[in-house]
């Protein structure tokens, strides 16, 4: 693949590429919708990943080529970097990462360069394409400019650039991006950031399904409307509670200020919040504000229109998957017997509550999660932001292979277009390493 890319790039651009930069897609295990609520969460690296092939050059230009001819090529001017969130398209991932590095260095005369991408992640199947290009992105540009930062900081960065084309992350993608390592999952803790080890039982495997229906978070409002709830959900429990709820920003900043346990904050949402939707009015009367107040300190700007919001459902997904999460990890850790069997429920339980109280699934992940367990998943889940892309399972290592047949002929081969897109949707997966640099020899 380097042999491959390295003559393309050489076609491309006339000289060999200087070095090479690496970051993995990832599949969360478990703790969906909750990393931009403060919770901490349970993913790890994929194999599959994005590779750009770079060369610094000594003029003010950027220039992107992409080995998949259906992305097109671009170019820019390094010191006028224009992100369009309007049209989320590949190359503004690439730019999201290299403004975040430009601005954290205050970089006034930034090198420009030559950069080739492959990628092996399919595209809008939450398997987090778009942050690995950004962290790739991130990297690429550090080390073009001769700068130095830890993974930590690299992930943290990455995190508030992506926000540059519109989307409110919480930053799990980039983190096991920079922080994964081969052979285990990684719990990942925010503020500050930490990756803990998570050494999953040997005797499963996880499977990753795909689909086929592309969810780009950048282009639809679903996924930010999710983070707008969560967010009005954490105003008015905070309000409930008499802390000063102007400066309570995430469900999690409830907990540690009250100083209960996950358990006690599902009670207090039943006690406090409602089943029904919550109109503005209902918001702006539980919180003593008026309607202009709600639209310019509370809503984001793409978020005025909205007139609806599910508080209830979304704070009630967000403490119980937070708890699974921390199950899960105690499982892994004291491996009894019937870890398997536990890690199972837990997964789909995290499913039910992701269909059901977040409203993120979609017939195609319902029928897929359905044939997972039919044919022998212990546990199947959808997993990123969902409303498409993948479903990953839990398989016993010795039904594995039988697994995947029947999977293949119940999902894959009963229709055209899936069939098509079968090779790079149906895989399983071991924990790889995370983001590197490497230089040819």
């Amino acid at each position: 693949r380097l042999q491959k890319l390295k003559e393309m790039f050489l076609s491309k651009f006339g000289s060999s590429p200087k070095f090479y930069v690496r970051a993995p897609g990832r599949v969360n295990l478990i703790g969906e919708h909750i990393d931009y609520c403060g919770y901490a969460v349970l993913p790890m690296a994929i194999e599959q990943d994005i590779l750009i092939a770079v060369e610094p050059v000594n003029t003010q230009v950027v220039q992107l080529a992409n080995t998949n001819s259906l992305y097109l090529d671009f170019s820019t001017n390094i010191n006028n970097i224009q992100i369009n969130k309007s049209k989320p398209q590949w190359h503004n991932y690439f730019l999201c990462g290299l403004k975040g590095i430009q601005e954290h260095f205050g970089l006034n005369n930034p090198t420009g360069m030559n950069c080739l991408l492959d990628g092996t992640i399919p595209p809008s199947s939450g398997l987090s394409s778009s942050s690995a290009l950004v962290c790739c992105a991130g990297l690429v540009t550090l080390r073009a400019n001769g700068k130095t930062l830890s993974k930590a900081e690299l992930a943290e960065i990455c995190t508030k650039s992506e926000h540059y084309i519109g989307t409110e992350g919480g930053g799990m993608d980039q983190s096991i991006s920079f922080l994964a390592e081969e052979g285990t999952a990684k719990l990942i803790e925010f503020s500050p950031l930490r990756a803990t080890d998570v050494r999953l039982p040997s005797g499963a495997a996880f499977v990753i399904a795909n689909s086929c229906v592309e969810m780009n978070k950048a282009a639809t409002s679903h996924y930010n409307i999710r983070v707008m709830e969560c967010r009005l959900a954490t105003k008015l429990l905070s309000k409930s509670k008499g802390l000063d709820w102007k400066k309570m920003l995430r469900l999690h900043d409830v907990q540690t200020n009250l100083g209960v346990s996950l358990e006690e904050m599902l009670t207090i949402v039943e006690d406090v919040l409602h089943p029904e939707p919550y109109s503005t009015e209902e918001i702006c009367k539980c919180l003593g504000i008026s309607l202009e107040d709600l639209r310019s300190q509370i809503l984001s700007q793409n978020m005025q229109d909205v007139s609806t919001f599910k508080l209830y459902q979304r704070a009630k997904h967000v403490y119980s998957e937070a708890a699974r999460v921390l199950e899960f990890k105690k499982i892994c850790s004291e491996a009894p017997a019937n870890a398997i069997q536990l890690l199972g429920e837990l997964m789909n339980q995290s499913y039910i509550s992701c269909r059901e109280m977040y409203e993120c699934s979609c017939p195609e992940l319902d029928r897929l999660v359905d044939i997972c367990l039919q044919f022998g998943a212990i546990g199947s889940r959808l997993t990123g932001a969902g409303w498409g892309g993948c479903t990953v399972s839990m398989v016993p290592t010795d039904k594995l292979n039988t697994f995947l047949k029947n999977v293949k002929k119940a999902y894959y081969q009963t229709n055209v277009q899936r069939l098509a897109l079968e090779n790079n949707s149906l895989f399983a997966t071991k924990p790889g390493r995370g983001a590197l640099v490497f230089v040819e020899a």
